[in-house]
């Protein structure tokens, strides 16, 4: 009488032990990005920002200097309005709180370089040179957007770098032609970053 033999159904092996691992180690990866990164910034805002850039380029060029800096003070506090209205919609938007961790963290990376812009601003004026002030916005911007960008979406720095880019040209450049880098960085850069970010980050 011969031998009984079971025969048992080979069952599917389960997914690699690294397999799962690593779509674990993603999910985490992903979820510490998005708790530690600013994404209230509003890319529909900043356009609007970069469209009153171009406005105030052209309105304040061929003006005397005391009036062109009124201007475009007159426009930075229009631009701060309109960044601080569109981020908190876009915040509550999101259910992002506005002032957590990442966004105070942009706040104040951003605010050092800026107060330097405004400090060495008023001491060239003071002194009678102000050619160099143009350029010294962009530039010190640029840097602040680079700091304060660390802690956004990683298209931000890059605009940082443009504006740099751009400051540092406008400083060596003739000055008949800083109307028209300003036009580009406060106005070109913003419009064309601000849709970048409003297409990829939601607004």
């Amino acid at each position: 009488m011969g031998s009984i033999q079971l025969v048992t159904q080979q069952q599917e092996e389960p997914p690699a032990l690294h397999t799962r691992a690593m779509d674990n180690l993603q999910y985490i990866r992903e979820t510490m990005e998005r708790a530690t990164a600013f994404t209230a910034i509003s890319g529909w805002g900043l356009v609007a920002i970069g469209i009153t850039g171009v406005a105030t380029a052209f309105i304040a060029a061929h003006q005397s200097f005391k009036n062109w800096l009124m201007i475009w003070l007159a426009d930075a506090v229009v631009a701060l309005l309109i960044a601080g209205w569109s981020m908190d919609r876009k915040a509550r938007a999101t259910h992002t709180p506005l002032l957590s961790g990442p966004g105070r963290k942009v706040a104040f990376s951003l605010s050092p370089p800026l107060l330097a812009g405004a400090i060495l601003s008023l001491v060239l004026y003071r002194s009678g040179s102000t050619n160099p002030i143009p350029g010294l916005w962009l530039l010190l911007y640029g840097t602040g957007v680079i700091t304060g960008g660390m802690f956004s979406v990683s298209v931000v720095p890059i605009m940082g770098l443009g504006f740099m880019a751009l400051g540092a040209a406008t400083l060596f450049a003739p000055a008949a032609f800083a109307d028209w880098f300003m036009a580009a960085g406060f106005g070109g850069l913003h419009i064309v970053f601000g849709v970048i970010i409003a297409r990829r980050y939601g607004g």
